[in-house]
């Protein structure tokens, strides 16, 4: 049996046996429904309601019981696992994942699912992998976070890494806002409203682009499930900008090109080539509508005597490269880690405890 590959995001959770050249076979909401109980101290309990639950937020795991009935669903119904007959699992961890946390998820896999082999790697060494480097600069704008990671020879550079609390829940929030005020009579749901931005959301060409399309772009009509109309114009444009311009988000930070360049500058000079000319954007948000353009043609204005350069990737890949690409790398790895026996085996994991992750997962 093939390893299980696992790359769970605030927005999405991406599982599916190891196929390196595949997109991953499950993609679902990283969200679990949980039913309040009323006990009375009666025979029996009452419903109360049923609330939403997210189990990873801002790319780390903040509820383990939610997060351990979503990965017992993934595994045994989805994926087929077996009870006293499971497989092995690699994980894709996000930037910045705390020891704490890290210790945690080998202690539920091998305490709670049983697991025969585990391993954890960084998501960026893993995206690069996706795309045949072991060295490079990913970028990587999920749902809850971006992320800049130089990677040197399969080593995430942890000092000139950067992560920003923003995502693409915060572009969701701000398409609400400007919707709101150019449809006041309508209320939209946020979960319309994130499929909204997925479909008309966009990146002008550069800054005298967009300031020119604030007033001339087309204005579009759409139909929301309701019945109800809105109009959506300029609003698709200052939702890809803000990535380019922050204080659009009321933020004090450099764009996105600029932070990326200022992030690792601190990277030994011999390394700085070889990095900003391998960058590679992941995420679902770097699929927008015009974003890869404009990351470029802002890269070949910055003041950087090396320029940003994006990575073409493979003609066999997958077109959605960019949104899978962790799984993807993860896929890659798995092929080489299980068979070549550097994973954490359940002998590992007796004899040091949770701690063994550090020194075989790094």
């Amino acid at each position: 049996m093939e390893a299980v590959v696992v790359d769970a995001g605030s927005k999405l959770l991406k599982a599916g046996f190891a196929s390196p050249d595949q997109d991953p076979a499950l993609i679902m909401p990283t969200k679990m429904n949980r039913v309040l109980e009323d006990d009375d101290g009666g025979d029996s309990s009452m419903v109360v309601e049923e609330v939403t639950v997210d189990p990873v937020v801002r790319g780390f795991i903040r509820d383990w019981d939610a997060m351990e009935d979503l990965l017992r669903h993934v595994l045994y119904t989805d994926l087929g696992w077996e009870v006293g007959d499971e497989g092995q699992i690699l994980f894709a961890e996000p930037l910045f994942t705390p020891k704490a946390i890290r210790e945690q998820l080998v202690q539920l896999m091998f305490e709670t699912f049983n697991v025969s082999g585990f391993y954890a790697s960084e998501q960026a060494v893993l995206s690069l992998y996706a795309v045949g480097r072991i060295s490079g600069c990913t970028v990587d704008i999920g749902h809850g976070k971006i992320d800049i990671a130089p990677v040197c020879e399969g080593a995430v550079q942890h000092i000139a890494s950067k992560r920003f609390q923003i995502g693409g829940i915060e572009l969701t929030n701000l398409l609400a806002q400007q919707l709101q005020k150019s449809n006041p009579l309508v209320k939209i749901d946020i979960s319309e409203v994130e499929r909204l931005k997925e479909q008309y959301a966009r990146c002008a060409e550069d800054q005298g682009s967009f300031e020119e399309r604030l007033n001339t772009c087309q204005i579009e009509t759409h139909t929301l499930p309701d019945g109800q109309t809105i109009t959506i114009g300029r609003e698709s444009y200052i939702v890809g900008e803000a990535l380019f311009q922050p204080y659009i988000l009321g933020l004090e930070e450099y764009g996105i090109v600029e932070q990326l360049v200022r992030s690792i500058s601190s990277v030994s000079s011999e390394n700085l080539r070889q990095l900003l000319e391998n960058t590679m954007l992941c995420g679902g948000t770097t699929s927008m509508t015009g974003f890869e353009e404009r990351f470029q043609k802002e890269a070949n204005l910055c003041s950087s005597s090396i320029r940003p350069s994006l990575i073409k990737p493979p003609e066999y890949m997958p077109e959605n490269l960019s949104r899978n690409s962790a799984w993807m790398g993860g896929a890659i790895l798995a092929k080489v880690v299980f068979p070549q026996n550097q994973h954490i085996t359940k002998g590992d994991y007796d004899e040091t405890g949770p701690a063994i992750v550090h020194k075989k997962c790094f």
